[in-house]
């Protein structure tokens, strides 16, 4: 049975060589997707859906973000783009979408796949994106940042905020071993957006307390992107929701 998230990234694939000549050759092989993991987080939260894409026959690679700076983290991205032998589709989560909007001008990208991301415009930046439709996590205190400038979420508030539709273990162990970020990150303005040439999708997550899913629709309407949502996910829905993403 072929899963959802290998058929819209098929379809992306497709959108992507008929917009772009110099990929009509290489339609049969677009097989490469990258994932990008978001603030708070690592790449190790994509194993649900890692496992379904390989078993359907995608070369799949995941990025870990340094998290240190924004150009850090997108020169990462980059450095796994260049591994690639063909055009890959980006995948990212939260925070994730802002690094991809910027690493996507690359050539070798055919698509974008926003998870409950951030997908901001020339310009603009997460953070301010974010006031347009406020979450539960900004109006709230677990929010925390430490004396060198890099945030992290309280271990005590990240199940409720982060991964609510994940058991309590699992929340607490990824709280404990989250990634901090650095606080410049979230107003790091975009460039030059890649969605604006490229074909993108968005999945969102119907009950996201990190980022207002309204925000994720009005990102998708925006930019014109075909939109998934999952009713009831959390903003963890890459982890707690990789059958629905995978029909």
């Amino acid at each position: 049975m072929f899963n959802r998230f290998a058929v819209f990234t098929t379809m992306l694939c497709a959108a992507a060589v008929s917009s772009t000549p110099n990929l009509q050759a290489q339609k049969s092989d677009v097989k490469n997707i990258v994932l990008v993991h978001g603030a708070w987080a690592d790449g190790s939260g994509w194993r649900g859906v890692y496992d379904n894409l390989v078993r359907d026959g995608f070369k799949v690679s995941i990025v870990q973000e340094p998290e240190t700076s924004f150009h850090d983290d997108v020169t990462a991205v980059k450095r796994i783009l260049a591994l690639q032998d063909g055009p890959s589709i980006l995948v990212a989560h939260s925070y994730g979408g802002a690094v991809i909007t910027e690493a996507g001008t690359d050539p070798s990208v055919a698509g974008l796949v926003y998870v409950a991301a951030h997908m901001p415009d020339a310009g603009e930046n997460g953070a301010d994106d974010g006031k347009r439709f406020p979450s539960d996590l900004s109006k709230s205190g677990a929010i925390k940042k430490t004396a060198d400038g890099f945030t992290y979420l309280d271990p005590t508030e990240f199940h409720e905020y982060f991964a609510a539709d994940l058991s309590a273990e699992q929340a607490a162990f990824m709280a404990r071993s989250q990634v901090f970020n650095a606080a410049a990150n979230f107003k790091a303005v975009i460039t030059t957006p890649a969605w604006r040439e490229k074909p993108s999708w968005m999945v969102v997550a119907g009950a996201d307390r990190t980022i207002n899913p309204n925000l994720e629709r009005f990102y998708a309407k925006r930019a014109n992107s075909h939109t998934i949502e999952v009713a009831g996910a959390s903003h963890c829905v890459y982890v707690s929701h990789p059958k629905e993403l995978q029909m």
